[in-house]
């Protein structure tokens, strides 16, 4: 199915110039770009005034207060925001970041056996925390949930429940993620109390959290990861400066931060502990979040290896002629197996499901593409599972490893009835370039309509039937790809073209067609435009 779905996307692909591209451009943005003094007042939301004036009032009244995050990008983020506030009023408020080894997911009966509070508040989980809820009204304690993710029709029975998604919340941008819930949180508690704390200060790290839960980049979104990555170039934040000095540019975009640095805050919830990741985002020395940043940086070496292992098996399970892709297997590292899902959606078109099995358990992670909402079929299935969550694009599930079969008839079932065009992936091809429309002010105009991310995609354009002169190896061990091609027969410039991580072998009729961006590239103080090969196309 996925190379046919393929070949529809290159019916009446248009040749561009810089103006027509201007003008696609432009139609993503139905009004004019917010900016964030259009940031909608944290009152719309549900229940924000509420839990401001409580989480206030305990610190008046000198309350134990517990956190409990989450171990993804979005959680810890979400977790250090938060930590950061009470240090700047200050005040005493201990943080738990469950291990999803030991812990699970989110505040649960066991995270609350270490719990010694007046009041817990939860980032970026605690939505369908029911149990939870039950055992924190029988010891007296308040709770109070912040997130974003999907509500069941069953809520628990808190203080009070902050998350846009609730059919009674009135807050004019649902699709935040949960570092924003607790951030605009925050900025109540800071009015509560007449606090001298500037909010803008913490985009740095809200704009990492944006991003990296994939959260739609319009609107509100776009002006604050626009503001956060410039907050990033300047800040005083231990872990700001070491995250400068890694990537070491001139500026830093969105996808410096999706691919370079939001791997490696995960890395530590999905192979060890989450706690290296906030130590590293709430260091106080550049010394501790350079030697946080080292840890990371192991810890997302270890997981490159343990995602590419488990990739080769599970390509090997893998039925092409289901809709939805559903493997497990015994022994597979929970931590990676979302990353798998992901590897197996962009090669085969289709949502995947991966789970690891331990113990007569399967948990693991669904990832989608298109227009197909994986946590809606997720949902109708949901009486042969055990727990699952999440929302359209991605889900976290369990159930026992007798089910699997089931649940993997019960959703192709389900999927049956879905259209072919719910497949195709979003990321549509433009157009084709001249080659002579490739040049620094392509690079400006395309970096005009940056931050780029989820519904703000980077661009991709065609290159199609293109005589390959040459093909070239280069990197340490030679296996990235450099493609020297002519366009067309009438062009006399060449272009070059580059393919990361794979050796490309010449083609027996030395064509090639396929989709790429166009980055700018800095290296030794040299300012260079870089096409960059997303897809080749076997159609």
């Amino acid at each position: 199915m996925h190379l046919f779905l393929k070949k529809l996307r290159f019916d009446d692909v248009p040749i561009l110039n810089k103006s027509a591209l201007f003008e696609l451009l432009s139609q993503r943005f139905d009004t004019q770009e917010k900016t964030l003094s259009q940031i909608p007042n944290p009152n719309l939301l549900h229940d924000a005034s509420r839990a401001a004036k409580k989480i206030a009032a305990a610190i008046r009244e000198n309350k134990k207060i517990t956190l409990v995050g989450d171990y993804d990008v979005d959680g810890v983020s979400a977790t250090a925001i938060m930590v950061d506030f009470f240090r700047q009023i200050p005040y005493p408020l201990q943080t738990i970041i469950p291990n999803r080894f030991s812990d699970g997911y989110g505040v649960s009966p066991n995270v609350l056996k270490r719990v010694d509070a007046d009041i817990v508040i939860t980032v970026d989980n605690g939505i369908t925390a029911i149990e939870a809820a039950k055992i924190c009204k029988e010891r007296g304690i308040e709770l109070i949930i912040t997130d974003h993710h999907t509500p069941l029709e069953t809520l628990p029975e808190a203080y009070a429940i902050v998350n846009p998604k609730l059919s009674r919340c009135y807050y004019p941008f649902e699709e935040i993620c949960g570092a924003q819930v607790a951030w605009l949180l925050l900025g109540l508690v800071k009015k509560e109390l007449s606090l001298d704390i500037d909010m803008k200060g913490f985009l740095d790290i809200l704009c990492i959290a944006v991003i990296a839960d994939i959260m739609p980049l319009t609107d509100i979104n776009r002006a604050i990861v626009k503001e956060g990555l410039k907050v990033l170039m300047h800040s005083q934040r231990p872990s700001s400066i070491i995250i400068r000095d890694f990537l070491n540019k001139s500026s830093i975009t969105s996808e410096d931060i999706a691919f370079a640095i939001a791997p490696r805050i995960n890395s530590a919830g999905r192979l060890e502990d989450a706690s290296i990741a906030l130590e590293f985002l709430t260091a106080q020395t550049t010394n501790k979040a350079y030697t946080q940043f080292e840890k990371l940086n192991s810890l997302n070496e270890l997981r490159r290896t343990t995602e590419a292992q488990t990739t080769n098996e599970a390509f090997e399970l893998v039925n092409e002629e289901e809709t939805i892709i559903v493997v497990a297997k015994e022994g597979w590292h929970e931590g990676v197996v979302g990353i798998v899902a992901s590897r197996l959606v962009d090669h085969f078109s289709k949502p995947a499901i991966v789970l690891s099995i331990k113990n007569g358990v399967a948990k693991g992670s669904a990832r989608s593409i298109g227009n197909i909402n994986i946590y809606k079929l997720i949902k109708q299935n949901s009486s042969l599972l055990g727990k699952f969550g999440g929302h359209k694009m991605a889900a976290g599930l369990s159930l026992e490893d007798k089910n699997i079969d089931l649940f993997k008839a019960a959703l192709n079932k389900s999927a049956s009835k879905l259209s072919p065009a719910d497949f195709l992936s979003l990321e549509k091809v433009m157009g084709i370039l001249p080659s002579d429309e490739i040049d620094f002010s392509l690079l400006e105009l395309l970096e005009s309509f940056e931050p780029y991310g989820e519904a703000n995609l980077r661009p991709l354009f065609l290159i199609k039937d293109a005589q390959i002169l040459e093909i070239k190896y280069f990197g340490k061990d030679k296996s990235h790809t450099k493609v020297l091609l002519k366009q067309f027969a009438h062009e006399r410039k060449p272009i070059e073209l580059i393919l990361f991580k794979k050796s490309l072998e010449m083609p027996s009729e030395k064509k090639l067609t396929c989709s790429y961006g166009v980055t700018k590239n800095e290296f030794n103080s040299r300012v260079s435009v870089q096409l960059i090969i997303n897809k080749i196309y076997n159609y």
